[in-house]
């Protein structure tokens, strides 16, 4: 994929924030190099000015009536809410941390109420089924700004991933991650129909700079009405930034330390921001061979099913790619693949997914050249819980996959 970067600095002592949209083609081969000399460097070691919108964007009425799921239906019935296909993901390369800190895909949530594990800073939101999909809809915001209820608030270590899946309606303005570091806002992250931006402080604090990724043709033209996943990577001041399988921009040097995370942008009751499927994770890149010398197994959220089916999803290729290319560089290596969950709902029906999961996992890395024989599968239902199953962070850390050294 090539990448196209525009960087620029305002020396004015000005509100500092880096903000990213996602769209359009990137064509500079010199940043393709900036790319590739991160990946060398994370392999190594383990505005546009909104003014103009807002105007544009007449004031959200206040207090507005929940949207119901039947008029969400109606609205969007012709778009498709599957993910793409996993073999367009055959070159992703995003892996989450290996250290879950949140995730929540709204499934204990009541239709037209506050989800229980968000806060809300500005606007309003309510929890709503597009398309029998639970999914955060922010109704009402010049910018609405809603976030984890994460404890402690400064949850963001100096590596860390954060994925989401948005539907991008007709008409609706990009969903925004506002990045915080204590009260300050230090980078912002917006998603578009045609590119990314990021702006975010230059080096002393005293102006910004500012980063375009633009999508590819394909990926623009099958943007509207559809969901699209979007996952962030974060070390040492560097950033990638992935839409569904493309790595759309790289930042060598954000110049800014986030702790937390914000989720927002401009939104009404008529154009909703949407999105459902958050994870969030201290850690990435992790050295699978490392790990599973020292531990004797890889623990990994980055393979995800769709809800109470074992269908993995596109972007857990990106985890499944390094499981696979470690076996492929170490051909003693075999691993009993285990499927495990929280212990919500009936144990025999969590016995029978887990173990359904782990084989659909086995399937998989057959499919991209592994030999069966090397690989057993065991599902373990509720029954090895590794976090208490009485609270909703530590459900969301039993619901694995492991990779155990035979």
């Amino acid at each position: 994929m090539k990448i196209i970067s525009t960087l620029f600095a305002v020396c004015f002592c000005i509100p500092v924030f880096c903000q990213i949209n996602v769209g359009g083609t990137i064509n500079d081969k010199a940043n393709e190099k900036t790319g590739e000399a991160i990946d060398a460097v994370w392999n190594a070691h383990g505005k546009k000015n909104e003014k103009n919108k807002e105007k544009e964007t007449p004031v959200a009425t206040q207090n507005p009536a929940p949207a119901t799921s039947e008029s969400n239906s109606a609205a969007t019935s012709t778009s498709q809410t599957t993910p793409a296909a996993i073999k367009t993901y055959q070159n992703y390369d995003f892996v989450p941390g290996s250290d879950l800190v949140f995730a929540d895909q709204f499934t204990e949530d009541m239709d037209g109420e506050f989800p229980a594990h968000w806060d809300l800073q500005s606007g309003q939101g309510v929890v709503n089924k597009l398309n029998d999909r639970p999914s955060f809809f922010l109704t009402d915001g010049n910018y609405v700004r809603v976030f984890p209820r994460v404890t402690p608030n400064t949850y963001l270590s100096n590596a860390w991933t954060i994925e989401t899946d948005f539907f991008a309606g007709e008409g609706d303005y990009g969903l925004q991650f506002f990045f915080m570091n204590g009260e300050s806002e230090v980078m912002k992250i917006k998603t578009n129909t045609s590119e990314v931006e990021c702006d975010f402080p230059t080096a002393n604090a005293e102006g910004e700079a500012f980063l375009i990724g633009t999508l590819t043709p394909d990926a623009h033209e099958n943007y509207i009405n559809q969901w699209h996943h979007i996952a962030i990577a974060y070390k040492d001041k560097q950033m990638k930034i992935y839409m569904d399988q493309n790595r759309v921009l790289v930042v060598p040097n954000c110049h800014c330390a986030p702790t937390s995370l914000q989720i927002g942008g401009l939104a009404s009751t008529d154009n909703p921001l949407k999105f459902t499927n958050v994870r969030i994770a201290n850690g990435g890149n992790q050295n699978m061979l490392n790990k599973l010398n020292t531990d004797g197994r890889i623990i990994t959220y980055g393979i995800s099913f769709d809800v109470n089916k074992a269908d993995i999803k596109p972007e857990s290729m990106g985890t499944l790619n390094e499981i696979a290319k470690l076996m492929k560089e170490n051909p003693a290596v075999k691993f009993e693949i285990g499927g495990h969950c929280d212990s919500d709902g009936d144990a025999a029906s969590n016995l029978k997914l887990s173990q359904a999961r782990a084989d659909a996992v086995k399937a998989q890395l057959v499919s991209m050249g592994i030999d069966a024989g090397r690989l057993t599968t065991k599902g373990y239902g509720e029954t090895k819980p590794i976090a208490p199953n009485t609270s909703f962070e530590g459900k969301a850390k039993n619901r694995r996959v492991e990779f155990v050294k035979q």
